[in-house]
């Protein structure tokens, strides 16, 4: 696993209004356990928590902290389905596969929502969320992907014409939308520092600023940090875009991106006139943006992608015209916070699990879509290794294509592509 730039976290709104969480030790001895699980996002944590109620020793090495890397610095949104649909899975896949895919398609928000009220894990939650349209053309979409997802047994949805839309975003950029009302919003650092308590109640161990190093492909495996080891049944590689070379085979079939997300000063009243429902929005650009309100009611707004993840010098110069495409009463609006973190891309946008060997399995490239995905892959997981393989191996079927290019071409084929179609969305094609 790649050795963090910090130890600390990212210099987020989210860092700023943590929860209050330990200092959880590095590793410094031999262990031998069960389950060894690399990384201390949402995937290892969610992996982590279904095998410890399973009865299951588990250990987690994090090279940071809990939650340092996507978990603790997304949007926020819970976003049903994955990152490419289930009429595209239907396409490209076949319709078995599509029907598989398509039961799992609304099950990571509703672990979401087990894991908050069986545990009482605050991280804010509220529900709704609405993909936004921009043009006609989009408008026309989110009536198709209406009909789509009930086909698959998904119904709380709404279809907002443009009054509807203006009722729950003060903006007149949108033409209309989309709720799903199982969608929804929260604070993901402290969703991920309450599954790691709940996690540690059960008898699970994490050791942070332990990154993995090496991993010896035995019949038991071996985990190697920099100052102890971790002997295994079973190895989970749950590092996604911050995983490094430790594991090259998925480091040829994945791209780090980066997205940005500033956070205004408190807005107080303005807030509940922007946003009067307290939905989170997207729109429906290729390239998209995404936005709520935080609990103190701030406006945290995200979008932009950096292919290669490196971190851009001026987020703010990135998203405030966006920011204010959307609400230019907020041209005034002093910004607090400003970051950047990474999510895993795929070549398909479609996650990939599966395994090395016999004993190490990962999950890995939600493409976006992360906050519902690793809750879903980290039951899959757990399933598995409890020999019950047919979910997961629906996924882990999935080919794991390669960038074309390689590591070297990868960013400027990738950039290329998304530049065509930021330009069909710009001419509203």
């Amino acid at each position: 696993m790649s050795k963090p730039t910090s130890a600390d976290h990212a210099p987020s709104y989210y860092a700023a209004s943590a929860s209050p969480q330990p200092q959880r030790p590095a590793l410094d001895a031999a262990l031998d356990v069960d389950v060894c699980i690399i990384g201390a996002g949402y995937t290892g944590l969610s992996a982590g928590l279904h095998l410890a109620e399973a009865g299951f020793s588990v250990a987690i090495v994090e090279a940071a902290r809990v939650g340092w890397g996507a978990s603790g610095r997304n949007g926020g949104q819970i976003v049903n389905s994955y990152s490419r649909d289930l009429d595209v899975i239907e396409a490209r896949y076949g319709t078995d596969t599509a029907r598989a895919l398509g039961d799992m398609a609304f099950e990571g928000g509703r672990i979401i929502r087990e894991r908050i009220a069986r545990y009482g894990i605050a991280c804010d939650l509220k529900d709704g969320g609405v993909f936004a349209a921009i043009t006609p053309g989009q408008f026309a979409h989110l009536r198709k992907q209406q009909a789509l997802w009930q086909r698959y047994g998904h119904t709380q949805l709404r279809l907002l014409d443009h009054n509807d839309t203006r009722d729950v975003v003060a903006s007149e950029r949108y033409c209309g939308g989309l709720l799903d009302l199982s969608g929804g919003h929260l604070h993901p650092l402290n969703l991920a520092l309450g599954e790691a308590a709940a996690f540690e109640s059960l008898g699970g161990r994490i050791f942070e600023h332990s990154p993995a190093i090496r991993i010896e492909r035995n019949v038991r495996p071996v985990v190697h940090t920099p100052h102890g080891t971790v002997t295994a049944s079973f190895v989970i590689v749950a590092g996604n875009a911050y995983l490094g070379g430790l594991v090259p085979e998925l480091a040829a079939k994945s791209m780090p991106c980066g997205t940005q997300i500033v956070a205004t000063e408190p807005l107080g009243a303005l807030a509940d006139a922007l946003l009067p429902q307290d939905y989170c929005i997207e729109n429906c650009n290729y390239l998209l943006d995404y936005f709520r309100l935080s609990a103190d009611r701030r406006l945290l707004f995200g979008g932009g992608v950096v292919y290669g993840a490196r971190d851009p010098a001026h987020i703010e110069a990135i998203i405030m015209p966006k920011l204010l495409r959307v609400f230019p009463q907020l041209a005034n609006a002093r910004i607090d916070f400003a970051w950047t973190g990474n999510f895993l891309l795929t070549l398909s946008r479609m996650p990939q699990m599966g395994r090395i060997d016999h004993h190490v399995y990962y999950s890995q490239g939600c493409s976006g879509h992360g906050i519902t995905f690793t809750h879903l892959a980290g039951r899959l997981l757990a399933e598995v290794l409890q020999g019950q393989a047919a979910r997961f191996d629906a996924f882990a079927r999935l080919p794991h294509l390669p960038f074309p290019g390689g590591q070297l071409l990868r960013v400027p084929f990738t950039a290329l592509g998304a530049w065509y179609y930021d330009l069909r969305d710009r001419l509203g094609v």
